[in-house]
């Protein structure tokens, strides 16, 4: 592995650390990936601004990892906001972008969901069979209590295992890896902020085929406490996919979202439990219920005000 600071020869793969939480959650993620099993050379980029200063004394612990001081990073929206939060977790990963050196593969994760062992030693064999010049991993749910697996199972149920391995419209910015050619076509979009959706969305109008493999596997833990503590949170997510999915479709489609808005919560609803029926979680699924419920609606009214009111 490429260490931090030396003049090795460009790596392999570049890996982009997205930090949301820190603290433990960081170090159980960094252990994960320092510790990865048969890598290619790879360089770890851990980017962080003035609002997590704490991130920055880790470095002492991980000389593997390449720490990106970005300093002050100013937001739209308030970062005491989630608004703001999720705008900083944005500029980070393109922070993270603009330092990549790697020649082949360029791979976002994020401290929330550590990689298994095999994780870079699998992205990089599959990279080489596919053509795909997107990959995206499947995204496990850590054991923990119903209001978080609640969270999971709204979020990325359709990344749980198992499931078949191919062609997709969806991949998750918490497990992928691109080939360089990707992050290179698309630099005008996340030259200042990453955004998934937005990203993934034009590479497919450029005629990439994203592809899902059930192989390159992350463990995703969350650490909410309340409802309450979750739901601005996913207000303001799904109004930033409503802005940015509005960009992506016609007037005549964005108008039907909005009139069917009301009935979306309901829809995915009945979506998540055949889901879940099929992975046999139907026990867990219906104690979770009265988490889900408010959980979508909280997304569902986010993305309805994105498209209604066109803001980021």
């Amino acid at each position: 592995m490429t260490q931090a600071g030396t003049p090795d020869s460009a790596p392999f793969m570049s890996v982009i650390i997205t930090v949301v939480d820190g603290g433990d959650v960081l170090r159980r993620f960094l252990d994960a990936i320092v510790g990865q099993v048969n890598a290619p050379s790879m360089e770890l980029l851990l980017p962080f601004d003035a609002t997590a200063p704490e991130i920055g004394r880790l470095q002492p612990e991980y000389p593997q990892v390449r720490f990106i001081e970005m300093g002050s990073v100013p937001t739209v929206r308030p970062v005491s906001t989630a608004a703001g939060q999720h705008e900083l977790y944005d500029r980070r990963r393109a922070a993270g972008l603009h330092q990549a050196r790697a020649t082949t593969l360029i791979a976002i994760l994020e401290d929330r969901a550590p990689p298994r062992p095999d994780w870079a030693a699998t992205m990089t064999r599959l990279h080489g069979e596919l053509p795909n010049g997107v990959i995206g991993g499947a995204i496990e749910c850590a054991p923990g209590d119903l209001l978080n697996w609640a969270f999971w199972a709204c979020d990325f149920s359709r990344y749980g295992l198992p499931f078949e391995s191919g062609p997709r419209t969806w991949v998750s910015d918490v497990n992928v890896c691109y080939k360089r050619r990707c992050m290179d076509m698309t630099r005008d979009i996340w030259n200042e902020r990453f955004n998934e959706a937005k990203v993934h969305w034009t590479l497919m109008e450029r005629g990439e085929v994203l592809y899902l493999t059930s192989e390159a596997i992350v463990d995703y833990r969350t650490p909410y406490e309340s409802l309450s503590g979750v739901l601005p949170e996913r207000f303001h997510w799904g109004r930033l996919f409503g802005y940015v999915r509005a960009l992506h479709v016609s007037p005549f489609q964005r108008l039907w979202f909005v009139l069917t808005g009301p009935a979306i919560p309901f829809v995915l609803f009945l979506r998540h439990a055949k889901v879940q029926r099929g992975l046999g979680n139907q026990r867990r699924f219906r104690a979770a219920a009265r988490y889900m419920l408010p959980l979508l609606f909280a997304w569902t009214s986010g993305e309805v005000w994105g498209y209604v009111t066109g803001r980021p």
